[in-house]
C-alpha cells in the first residue's frame, strides 16, 4: 500500500478535524505529500471522517491522477496540488469549514492581527475570492492569494491553512479560527485593536523557534 505513513495521518487529523468542532459532516479536506515520490495522499470525497480507514485515503499525483485507491479523491484536490507546486515549503494542507473563521469569510474581509496568534499564518489571513468549490477557478485564486502566508481565507467558503508537516497545518487552523472568533466577538461591541506591523514582526520571529527541538510529525 502506496504511504502508509501519510495515509494513517490522513485518517488521524481527519477525525480530529470533527473532535475540534473544525468542521461538521464530511466538509472539508486534508492531504499529505510525500515529496520524495512525487505523491499526495489526501482526504476522500463525502467521506464520514469517524469510519475512514487508511485503505480510504486516495493516494494522487500532482496532476490529479488517481494511483492507489477504488474511492474518489476530495473535490478539492486541485488547490491542494497547485499548492504542493507553487510552495516547496508545504508538505500538508488542511481545509476546515471552522465557524468564526467562515463567518469571516463570509464578510469577504481578511482577517487582521487582531491577536497575535495570527501569527501562525503570518501578519495576517488573506481572502481569496469567490470561485466555485472544486474549480480550477479556485485553485487558481488560493495560489494568487495565499503568497508566502500559511492560511488564506476563501470568500463565502471556508479556511486553507498549511504547513511543513501535518501537525503544523493543523495547530495554524485551531489558533485561526481562535483568532477569527476574537475577532468576531471584537466587532460586536466596539472597534478591535490591530498588532501593529512591527510587533507581528517580532512574533514571527519568536514563533520560528517556539516548541520542541524537532516539531511535530
Amino acid at each position: 500500500m502506496l504511504l502508509q505513513n501519510e495515509r494513517k495521518l490522513v485518517v488521524e487529523y481527519g477525525k480530529k478535524l470533527l473532535e475540534s468542532g473544525l468542521t461538521t459532516g464530511t466538509g472539508g479536506n486534508l492531504s499529505v505529500f510525500n515529496r520524495e515520490q512525487g505523491l499526495v495522499a489526501i482526504s476522500p470525497s463525502g467521506l464520514d471522517y469517524r469510519l475512514s480507514t487508511p485503505e480510504d485515503i486516495v493516494i494522487i499525483d500532482l496532476d490529479g491522477n488517481i494511483k492507489d485507491s477504488e474511492r474518489k479523491p476530495s473535490s478539492e484536490y486541485g488547490f491542494h496540488t497547485i499548492l504542493y507546486k507553487n510552495r516547496p515549503d508545504v508538505n500538508a494542507v488542511v481545509h476546515t469549514h471552522s465557524v468564526y473563521a467562515t463567518t469571516v469569510a463570509c464578510l469577504n474581509v481578511e482577517l487582521p492581527a487582531v491577536h497575535y496568534l495570527v501569527g501562525f499564518a503570518g501578519k495576517k489571513v488573506p481572502l481569496a475570492p469567490y470561485a466555485t468549490f472544486g474549480t480550477p477557478e479556485l485553485a487558481d485564486n488560493v495560489i494568487k492569494t495565499i503568497g508566502n502566508y500559511n492560511a488564506v481565507l476563501l470568500a463565502n467558503h471556508g479556511l486553507i491553512t498549511v504547513g511543513r508537516a501535518i501537525g503544523n497545518a493543523f495547530d495554524a487552523a485551531e489558533e485561526l479560527e481562535l483568532v477569527a472568533r476574537i475577532y468576531i466577538q471584537a466587532l460586536s461591541v466596539g472597534k478591535p485593536v490591530i498588532v501593529p506591523d512591527d510587533e507581528m514582526d517580532k512574533v514571527i520571529d519568536k514563533f520560528s523557534t517556539y516548541g520542541q527541538a524537532g516539531g511535530k510529525d
